[in-house]
């Protein structure tokens, strides 16, 4: 699996219209449901905003990952969208989101769900390609800065 199959340039957005935690997940649901992505956004919200409840997604570096797992949900998806400015997320480090990759997994897609959450958190890491998707002012750069680090494995 590669990224280029569960997301578009379509599915990112950037800058994102809301500068709050809630807001921009759901904000990212709706394009996903705009998109086809999704059936249902709104089991889609309650999942991720309930897992956002219980633990931040926020997992440090200006990243965060909210994910959530529906029925509504036929294929694994993902939305990406950056924030106008830096957001207040909750993370672990204590640090502003500059990245939001939300993840859309069916119900039963336990593996495919963690192989797409590792892929992510994998290209992250590396601080120059976080630093170029951070500077990023459009969704094609966006797309296409996080399809060629995936790509290059």
């Amino acid at each position: 699996m590669n990224l280029a199959e569960i997301f578009s340039v379509e599915c990112v957005k950037a800058p994102l219209a809301s500068g709050e935690k809630q807001g921009a997940i759901f904000e990212l649901v709706d394009l996903l449901a705009a998109q086809g992505r999704i059936e249902d956004g709104k089991s889609l919200k309650d999942a991720v905003w309930s897992r956002e409840q219980v633990r931040t997604t926020g997992i440090g570096h200006g990243l965060a990952i909210p994910h959530g797992k529906s029925a509504g949900i036929s294929r694994l998806a993902m939305a990406v969208g950056r924030p106008a400015a830096p957001m207040e997320f909750g993370s672990i480090d204590q640090k502003p989101v500059r990245l939001i990759v939300l993840l859309a997994s069916p119900v039963h897609a336990t593996s495919d769900h963690i192989q797409a959450l590792a892929k992510i958190s994998k290209i992250m890491t590396v601080e120059d390609t976080r630093n170029r998707v951070y500077a990023a002012t459009t969704a094609e750069e966006i797309f296409r800065l996080l399809t060629a680090q995936d790509a290059a494995g």
